[in-house]
């Protein structure tokens, strides 16, 4: 029976498929909880499938690079307005004040802040309108290259000196930063930092009922050969997870009290979002990974304008 090492961040909804509640058909599944995205999953010795940037694959495509193939399932979705924050006392409260500012971003390539720049750019807000600056979001985090190549002297530049984005701008020296998880200490009263929208939940959801989806950040994929030799196994491994998701979403409606209101989370997401919110598969998420194909491009992320055929092409000729 073959075997899938499977290299994810730690999901809540792969605890179904982690304890056993649930057992793939046909295959075998190890699942590794990893901190990081593996680094190469295409030359990954460890690993057969695994999590992936959305952003670098979709690059890869680009680039005519099929060393991994990737699969219309979002492992990873979510709105980016409650991505930019600024400190307690700022003015900025929408994304269209954001023009002429110093924005940090914790990557430039990377999916969430392409989809952040999204929002600013549908607020008026063009790359070239402001000054940006990547680095570390604090002190713990490493050091590393977060321009990948993109960065252009006056507009686009790594964090002065390698100061942590968090320092920055509690310093007055950033008017906002792009992270995709909060800084330690963010909810508690006295953080000094807040979202940049007072009221960023309404934000997302007409955001929703403009685009119709929920941002796709990171997605399922595997190494060619493996599905070369199971042509089944894609889809099969794609659907335990859906499955395992299912389940943990049913409990979690009963086992709702790890969090005093997150029953009234999930009234919310019930009843403001349609149920297929989180569905995977090609045609469901077609717009959303063409507007994402274009704001690679719109963003110079990609030299190419690429379709949604173009980046996931067995998917597309499957669903027909």
């Amino acid at each position: 029976m073959v075997t899938i090492r499977l290299a994810v961040r730690d999901w809540d909804y792969f605890t179904p498929l982690a304890l056993g509640d649930i057992k793939p058909e046909g295959f075998t599944l190890e699942i590794d909880r990893v901190g990081t995205l593996v680094d190469n999953l295409a030359t990954s010795d460890k690993y057969d499938a695994g999590e992936v940037s959305f952003s670098r694959y979709a690059q890869a495509c680009a680039r005519g690079d099929n060393s991994l193939l990737g699969l219309p399932h979002f492992l990873m979705r979510g709105f980016r307005q409650r991505c930019i924050i600024t400190t307690a006392d700022s003015p900025i409260t929408t994304p269209a004040q954001l023009k002429g500012k110093k924005i940090g971003v914790t990557g430039w390539q990377d999916s969430g802040n392409t989809w952040t720049r999204t929002v600013l750019r549908e607020a008026g807000v063009e790359i070239d309108d402001a000054y940006w600056f990547a680095g570390r979001l604090t002190e713990e985090h490493p050091i590393v290259d977060r321009l990948a190549g993109f960065g252009r002297p006056g507009r686009i530049e790594p964090a002065p000196g390698e100061r942590p984005l968090i320092e920055l701008l509690k310093a007055g020296e950033l008017d906002a930063v792009f992270t995709p998880f909060m800084p330690e200490g963010f909810f508690l009263k006295n953080s000094g930092l807040r979202q940049l929208q007072n009221d960023f939940v309404t934000a997302e959801r007409d955001y929703f009922n403009r685009v119709g989806y929920v941002p796709g950040i990171h997605l399922l994929a595997m190494k060619p050969a493996l599905a070369e030799m199971h042509p089944w196994l894609p889809q099969a491994l794609s659907e335990i997870i859906d499955r395992s998701y299912q389940m943990w979403m049913q409990k979690r409606e009963k086992y709702a009290d790890t969090t005093p209101w997150l029953l009234d989370d999930l009234r919310r997401t019930a009843q403001e979002l349609p149920a297929n919110w989180n569905q995977n598969g090609f045609s469901a998420n077609k717009k959303m990974i063409a507007d994402f194909a274009n704001e690679l491009f719109q963003q110079g992320l990609t030299k190419t304008l690429l379709t949604p055929e173009a980046i996931f092409p067995a998917a597309a000729q499957g669903e027909r």
